[in-house]
Order: C-alpha cells, then sequence, then structure tokens
C-alpha cells in the first residue's frame, strides 16, 4: 500500500512538472538587448542618393511564444532626439520642427497585440506605429534569424524586421524644390530594425 502511494506520488510530481514545464516554454517573454541591436532608417537626397540614419536609445519588450511559432504583444519605444545622421547639424534640424520635432514629441511608438504567426521564420506582423503624434497602421516584413547562447550561457534570439513608411502621413511634409527639378528630400523612409532579445527577467 504504501509502495503505490509512493508511486501514485511520484507520478504527480512528474505531471506536475510536465505542465510546469509547458508552461514556461509558452511564457517566452523577451526583452531588447539594446547594446546589440539596431532601429536604421534610410532616405533619398537629391532624389538620386540615400542618406543613412539610426536612433541610439530605444527599449522593447514582446512575447515569442516558440510552441505556437507567434510573436505578439510587441512594445517598442524610440527616442527622437536620439536620432544620428553623422552630420550634427542635419540631426539638429531633423529635432526641429521642420521634422520631428522631438521637444514636443519625444517618442515614436510601435505596438502589436495580436499574435503573428511565424511561417518558414517569416511573419508579416501588423502594428501601430506613433511618430510626431500621429498613429498610423504599418506592416513589419519579420523573420527570426535564429538563436543561441552567448559565452556566459544566455539564451539570445536573432530578429530583423523591414518596413517603409511615407513621412507626410506623419504629418512631416517639409521639402524644398531644387532648380534642376525633384526635391530635396525623399518622402517614403526604408526602416530596418535588427534585434536580439533575451528573455526578459
Amino acid at each position: 500500500m504504501q509502495r503505490r502511494k509512493t508511486q501514485f506520488a511520484m507520478a504527480a510530481v512528474l505531471i506536475a512538472g510536465l505542465t510546469f514545464g509547458s508552461t514556461t516554454a509558452l511564457a517566452g517573454a523577451l526583452k531588447i538587448d539594446t547594446q546589440h541591436s539596431a532601429v536604421s532608417f534610410q532616405v533619398a537626397h537629391l532624389m538620386f542618393m540615400k542618406v543613412d540614419g539610426k536612433f541610439r536609445e530605444f527599449e522593447g519588450t514582446f512575447e515569442f511564444d516558440e510552441d505556437a511559432n507567434t510573436i505578439s504583444n510587441i512594445d517598442v519605444t524610440i527616442q527622437a532626439a536620439s536620432i544620428d545622421t553623422n552630420v550634427e547639424a542635419r540631426d539638429q534640424d531633423l529635432r526641429s520642427r521642420r521634422f520631428f520635432d522631438a521637444e514636443k514629441f519625444p517618442t515614436l511608438t510601435f505596438k502589436s497585440a495580436t499574435p503573428t504567426q511565424l511561417s518558414g521564420g517569416k511573419a508579416q506582423i501588423n502594428g501601430t506605429l506613433t511618430m510626431h503624434g500621429v498613429e498610423k497602421e504599418v506592416v513589419l516584413d519579420a523573420k527570426l534569424l535564429g538563436k543561441g547562447k552567448d559565452p556566459w550561457g544566455n539564451l539570445k534570439y536573432g530578429f530583423e524586421a523591414t518596413t517603409t513608411i511615407n513621412r507626410k502621413d506623419f504629418g512631416m511634409a517639409w521639402n524644398e524644390v531644387l532648380e534642376a527639378g525633384g526635391v530635396m528630400v525623399g518622402d517614403e523612409i526604408d526602416v530596418t530594425l535588427k534585434i536580439e532579445a533575451a528573455p526578459a527577467t
């Protein structure tokens, strides 16, 4: 009788362990490792060149459910004043009221709550981008690059996402017409996110 009780107790512990392990696998809360991630963009200049830029300060979290293979609850915040195009005078102009108006609108945010299924490691993620005080729905073309442990045994995941937005949709319409025709700054902005993330603690 005692042996049966012992076997029952062991089975209960095993079932509880399996259940807990399954729940843990599903709870894939990740935090962006900003030291190994980048938020960058490209925009046309003089209609034939591309200017590269990035934002130096950002943070974010999201859920990655490996069992269901879904991404959800994305919440990313970018500091507008951290814009960097490697030319300080241009960066000051971009922070001004002609463009981002960083003093009035200090942050850009991207949020997406609905789970999005990855297929072949790729997904189109619908979310809300808020920039310059304007909210617009945008689509990120995202892909899972892989996962692995760093030299200290910390688990990391790699993702990349791209999208193209029109700055005029967000109220940034300033431009200057060139004598030879065309305009100084393009309207479309190509955005690239290179994200390394670790389980949130």
